[in-house]
């Protein structure tokens, strides 16, 4: 298997809280940074998907945090879909400090919404795969 698609971040001392720690709200933010910065890698934008009449939703999403991230930390935060065969799939994503410590780690329930009909499109691996440009980075 090859390496999951990753984006670095650095935490910026506004994103965290009266301890020191980041914000428990932000490692959201990354998480949906890195899954956005895939679709851009893969050649998927906003204004691509609105055009197809379909956008990603977030249907769940846990977060176990291992250890405490501060100002200044660089962290890694990978992002890998997992495909079932019905109409949602997961995304499963670690948030990494530079030296290999892994901060937090989250699993998303997904899935994309037809816009005009307001339901869940019945096969979201399909649309994913014939909007990218390069699908591989979807494990497709």
């Amino acid at each position: 298997m090859s390496e999951p698609f990753s984006v670095r971040v650095t935490v910026r001392g506004y994103e965290t809280d009266a301890q020191g720690h980041l914000n428990q709200s932000v490692y959201l933010n990354y998480a949906e940074h890195a899954r956005w910065s895939l679709l851009q890698a893969a050649g998927i934008t906003q204004t691509r998907l609105v055009g197809q009449g379909v956008g990603p939703v977030s249907l769940e999403t846990t977060i176990r945090y291992k250890r405490e991230l501060v100002a200044g930390d660089e962290v890694d935060v990978t992002c890998v879909f997992v495909w079932g065969d019905g109409k949602t799939f997961r995304i499963e994503q670690t948030i990494r400090k530079a030296d290999g410590t892994v901060a937090a780690e989250l699993t998303a329930v997904g899935g994309l919404l037809d816009l005009k009909e307001r339901r869940m499109v019945p096969d979201p691996r399909k649309h994913f795969k014939e909007l990218a440009a390069d699908p591989g980075l979807f494990g497709l």
